[in-house]
């Protein structure tokens, strides 16, 4: 993974060039830019196509956006049993579970109370749970809060629906954005590379079964993001084409709203570090996240927004990627139980949110998913509405 410390100068010039210009790399001139630059030439390559895409506001000043969700996940039993995953549990296991309805509305209460717009709603591939359970769930939350975005259902999850019950996957789409899907969070892309998902996730949706997805979903008039987890057994090359089906997909449906890269998170998975073998046992870097995050920015520019994750590197790498290609801070989430599984967990508030955005020389603005302004609510000086209690990102217990 470290990149290359010689390369053709005049290559590396063109590719530079294209990719500020607006050009669409090749994979080739994509992996020449990855291996041939160093940190500070690509991050400032990806901030300048940062600041074409999304210039300064008529007040001259930068924005960068952040969101106030909860990750609710109704269930953590999965069969699917993948190795990087230290949050699923067996349908036997002793700590399964399958969130009650009134489990689910009071984290829903609270996401209110906090000023939350957004429930974030993905969990395991259960063998009994079926559409008409999620789609009941949607009914309820919608009736309950019709003012809460509903961005659920990762394309693994609705391929496990589809041959759960023998159905195409448009039908089950169908169903659950008539009860009140609003968007498909990109979860379970982990590598779009079948080489890659056959060794760290081989009973999971295929490549061609997770594009399938968003394309049905597209199809239907709706919208998601797409992720990237790496820094596992995937090659630099292998990055690039998981970057490519999604620039490919985005030019045929414009369903993307957003890419976001973060990093595998060993600790406490079924595989651990065996899956960082050929690494030498180590997890990705802070270089290496950093300089993954910048190509994605010059690599996917049908993607409008790209983000920076400090649920997986931290505040302060965040904040750093914000110059290198990074207009979105992610999300201040007052529930997150999949990364904090494997042991990976940086607590903050919406106020520290918004001072690393001011301190990193942005104006901070929240956003709804579809990346609209969202008014702020006056709050405490935990940033709460008034009298409620701070919001951390956390590892809540069903």
């Amino acid at each position: 993974m470290t990149p290359a410390v010689t390369a053709d100068p005049i290559r590396l010039r063109d590719a530079s060039q294209k990719a500020v210009s607006g050009g669409a790399l090749t994979p080739d001139e994509a992996l020449l830019l990855y291996r041939g630059l160093d940190q500070p030439s690509l991050g400032m390559l990806a901030n300048d196509v940062r600041l074409r895409l999304h210039p300064p506001q008529s007040d001259g000043k930068l924005r960068v956006t952040y969101i106030v969700d909860r990750n609710i996940n109704p269930t953590n039993v999965c069969v699917t049993d993948c190795g990087f995953c230290a949050f699923y549990r067996s349908p036997d296991a002793a700590d399964a579970y399958v969130l009650t309805r009134d489990v689910i509305y009071k984290k829903v209460d609270e996401l209110v109370e906090k000023g939350g717009i957004q429930l974030l709603l993905q969990g395991g591939h259960h063998p009994r749970l079926k559409s008409d359970w999620f789609a009941e769930l949607f009914r309820d939350l919608k009736q309950r809060y019709p003012q809460v975005w509903i961005h659920g259902m990762s394309p693994p999850e609705i391929t496990h629906l589809s041959k759960l019950e023998k159905r195409p996957v448009r039908a089950v789409l169908q169903d659950l954005k008539a009860a009140g899907l609003d968007s498909i969070p990109g979860g379970g892309a982990e590598i779009l590379v079948e080489r890659v998902r056959k060794v760290i996730a081989p009973k999971k949706a295929t490549t061609e079964e997770w594009l399938e997805v968003m394309r049905q979903w597209a199809m239907l008039g709706g919208k998601g993001s797409a992720t990237m987890m790496f820094g596992h057994v995937e090659t630099d090359a292998d990055r690039i084409e998981h970057m490519t089906r999604i620039r490919e997909l985005q030019a045929e449906t414009n369903v993307f709203t957003a890419f976001i890269p973060w990093t595998y998170q060993p600790d406490h998975t079924p595989l651990g570090t065996k899956l960082l073998a050929d690494r030498g046992g180590l997890k990705a870097t802070v270089a290496e996240y950093l300089r993954t995050l910048s190509l994605a920015r010059l690599y996917l520019q049908n993607v409008p927004h790209v983000q920076s994750s400090f649920v997986t590197q931290g505040m302060k790498v965040c904040q750093i990627g914000l110059s290198m290609g990074a207009d979105d801070f992610g999300s201040a989430m007052l529930e997150e139980n999949v990364v904090s599984s494997a042991g990976c967990t940086h607590p903050t508030s919406i106020p520290e949110i918004e001072r690393h955005i001011k301190d990193a020389g942005f104006v901070p603005q929240r956003r709804n998913m579809m990346y609209e302004p969202v008014d702020t609510p006056a709050t405490d000086k935990f940033g709460n509405p008034a009298g409620q209690k701070k919001a951390v990102v956390s590892r809540v217990e069903a």
